[in-house]
């Protein structure tokens, strides 16, 4: 059997052993496929999908969500889990902490500019501006 052994796909995705293993208990990736010695291996298919739950991760969806993402792709007949209202949803969360990332990243710019080499300079302070 081809594929990778747990700590090479470990190393591939960027995941710790113990992510890789909580993620097919709850169902997130898998079943992964197992040699006669009953040791796992991840195929293409595997670490693809990996890399989906990883981004989708990072992304800000907590477990709850992944799960319902995975049982919805998952649904038959394909698509009547509604997928893209539930991706939508998630997009638009994304955005408004994008939104809020980007406000707080200008208030430390401003900060850096108030306290940084020129003390003299005028600032503008990112909670005036009309976000």
């Amino acid at each position: 059997m081809t594929g990778l052994d747990p700590g090479a796909a470990a190393a591939a995705t960027g995941l710790t052993l113990d992510t890789l293993r909580y993620y097919e208990r709850e169902g997130l990736i898998g079943p992964i496929k197992r040699t006669d010695g009953g040791r796992r291996r991840y195929d293409d298919h595997d670490l693809a999908w990996i890399g989906i739950i990883t981004c989708l991760r990072e992304a800000g969806l907590g477990i709850g969500d992944l799960r319902q993402f995975t049982t919805i792709l998952r649904a038959q007949p394909p698509g009547a889990g509604n997928l893209v209202p539930f991706l939508r949803e998630r997009r638009a969360e994304l955005e408004q902490r994008i939104h809020r990332l980007q406000v707080a990243v200008r208030v430390l710019d401003d900060k850096i500019a108030y306290y940084g080499v020129d003390e003299n300079l005028p600032t503008t302070h990112a909670w005036d501006a009309n976000d």
